[in-house]
């Protein structure tokens, strides 16, 4: 998983129906001090009020957040989770079709 790198990192995903707020984010920077782990990637469905992405800016632990729309983007750039439903043909102009000979 060279996208994630070799560390080991804590990893929670949960399905939230609000915006999710600095409090929780800061208890989840909190459980990551408390591992000793150095990354932490918090995955939610929904998305994150401008303060906790502000306070990630400001500490010092790397924490990323991941918001329902990333993850639908990750998800549909890995085909994870998701299924083909139509394929489309691209058609050009033949050139020979319409030559003089």
């Amino acid at each position: 998983m060279a996208v994630l790198g070799l560390e080991t990192i804590c990893l929670p995903a949960k399905r939230w129906n609000g915006t999710v707020g600095r409090p929780i984010v800061q208890a989840f920077v909190g459980s990551v001090e408390g591992r000793r782990v150095n990354k932490g990637i918090l995955i939610c469905t929904s998305d994150y009020s401008k303060e906790a992405r502000d306070y990630v800016e400001t500490i010092g632990k790397r924490i990323v957040l991941i918001d329902g729309q990333q993850l639908a983007n990750l998800m549909i750039d890995w085909n994870l989770g998701v299924s083909v439903v139509a394929l489309y043909e691209l058609k050009r102009i033949d050139p020979e079709f319409f030559s003089e000979e």
